[in-house]
């Protein structure tokens, strides 16, 4: 009889089941903050530990409690209260809540690198049981943070938290998290090699990450990129910071958590590589007559206030350099319509600045199963030299063409109901947008239906500059790739959930109404 295999259980599988019998009765939006800052708080005292180890067999002692000989190495200094081996050794004591608070406080305080990051008095505010608190000090104690750099062993358990927590949380909550398949396709179509890099939503940080980890794997550099960032949730602010914190990846997220359009960070930042994933229509961002002369609208018409999308991509133009280059996703409403939306869309297609327009396969994002668009703005569509890997790559100019792509056929399926990207499917994408982009093109790359058109922008101009991908990719004997049956239940849903949020509103103004003492 064959011997059953047991499929080993990966450190990150381990911890969060056993963090996720650990919760109780708190909300995920909350416990994740408790986790994460334990997570973040062993791998900060392991670090430290190994200096002080490399201290003493250097024969400074007398220099181990000294910050300044942590810092010159980039590693956050400890005091006794905050380090991990007094934590553990407190854990049955009914006062941890408060020693993990105080931990905290105190590595923020010390380090001035780390304002803002931690998590702020959450352990005593949530009222956690001591006993499940006191078990999931022991099981995050079984990380063994430095077993082998090469792992990124506290960077991939942090990262599949993110995700973990993204996709519990539902519709609605986790939109601080980007898949991380599509954060790697856009990373290697724009390939942020060097310069400055901005992201005007940034959430939780992963398009920085992976962006430090494109340059990695392409023998790069990351002190030859400097990081900008803007993030508006208070609690997502200080997911990102630790999320950077943890990978040692320097950024300037702005003096503190603030919304991108009515306080923004970087007012006169130029970047070289934008990558977003920005609130999908996000209605009344601004108010009636607020932003109407704002500086980032210039030559523009103003963005709509019942919908944020167009006001995000012109925020993102106003910010890119000569030679800038931007990847961000939007919902696919974005790709038509008419009003100010259309207005901004033909001058962009005008402009010259629109690349590309990927469609992404449906069941991408946790928060919402709605196709989404990948979007590519270029500041210089022409001829352009970019060094990867010691080969310079020479791009053709591109002059009144955008490249479209449909990749809603592809990705594979997992936890039962999503859909991810594979690395072939990012690695066959990237090859054909870069074959499109060269200048040799047409030895490498080809028009093929279903897949991918290259359209000129007479043809574009004629279709009352649309930029759906449908309108323009050949199908095999009219079949458009869209199941009808499906695409007409995926209206009806959304529509019943328009009218949901309608209701909501309107029950929401009767009740403010009444509560001033009128009825409506």
């Amino acid at each position: 009889m064959a011997k059953k295999v047991v499929k080993e259980k990966s450190i990150e599988e381990t911890l969060w089941q056993a963090c996720d019998k650990l919760r109780g009765s708190v909300d995920p939006s909350e416990y994740k903050h408790v986790v994460l800052g334990l997570i973040f708080l062993k791998f900060a005292s392991d670090k430290f530990e190994e200096r002080k180890r490399e201290l003493i067999a250097e024969g400074k002692e007398k220099y181990v409690e000294m910050k300044e000989f942590y810092n010159m190495k980039n590693i956050f200094f400890l005091e006794e209260i905050s380090r991990w081996s007094y934590i553990s050794k407190n854990a049955k004591q009914n006062d941890l809540a408060l020693k993990i608070d105080t931990a905290l406080h105190t590595i923020e305080k010390d380090n001035p690198a780390l304002k803002g990051a931690l998590p702020d008095n959450y352990f005593s505010r949530l009222g956690l049981d001591r006993t499940k608190l006191a078990s999931l000090v022991d099981k995050i104690n079984e990380i063994n943070t430095l077993e082998d750099e090469s792992q990124d062993i506290i960077g991939r358990v942090y990262e599949y938290f993110l995700r973990k927590f993204a996709i519990k949380e539902g519709k609605g909550k986790g939109e601080f998290y980007t898949p991380k398949t599509i954060v790697n396709l856009l990373a290697e179509l724009i390939e942020p090699y060097k310069g400055i890099i901005y992201d005007p939503a940034c959430g939780s940080g992963g398009m920085f990450v992976q962006s430090i980890k494109f340059i990695e794997s392409h023998q790069g550099s990351k002190k030859e990129v400097s990081i900008y960032g803007q993030e508006s949730s208070p609690t997502t602010y200080k997911l990102a910071k630790m999320n950077l914190a943890i990978r040692g990846i320097s950024a300037n997220l702005g003096d503190k958590h603030a919304d991108t359009f009515s306080n923004d960070q970087h007012k006169d930042l130029k970047a070289d590589f934008i990558m977003a994933n920005p609130p999908f229509n996000q209605k009344d961002w601004r108010g009636e007559d607020e932003l109407l002369d704002d500086p980032r609208w210039k030559g523009y018409d103003v963005p709509p206030k019942s919908n944020a999308n167009y006001g995000w991509i012109l925020n993102m133009v106003s910010k890119l350099s000569d030679n800038g280059v931007a990847g961000f996703i939007l919902a696919n409403g974005a790709l038509s319509g008419g009003g100010e939306e259309y207005k901004i869309r033909r001058k962009l297609i005008e402009n010259n600045l629109v690349e590309a327009i990927i469609i992404i396969p449906r069941n991408t994002f946790y928060t919402t199963d709605i196709s989404v668009t990948l979007w590519i703005l270029n500041h210089n569509k022409s001829k352009r030299s970019v060094t990867i890997n010691d080969r310079i790559k020479t791009y053709r100019e591109r002059e009144k063409e955008v490249l479209f792509m449909d990749l809603r056929r592809w990705g594979s399926e997992y936890e039962k109901k999503f859909i991810e990207l594979t690395a072939n499917d990012i690695e066959k994408v990237a090859e054909n947008y870069h074959n499109w982009q060269q200048t040799d093109y047409k030895s490498t790359y080809k028009n093929i239906p279903e897949y991918c058109q290259s359209v000129h922008f007479d043809t574009i101009a004629e279709n009352d500059f649309s930029l759906v991908p449908s309108k323009y990719i050949k199908f095999i004997d009219g079949d458009s790739g869209i199941d009808f049956d499906t695409e007409m239940k995926r209206i009806q849903k959304d529509f019943k959930e328009l009218l949901k949020e309608e209701k909501e509103s309107q029950e929401q103004l009767i009740n403010a109404f009444k509560t001033l003492g009128y009825e409506l």
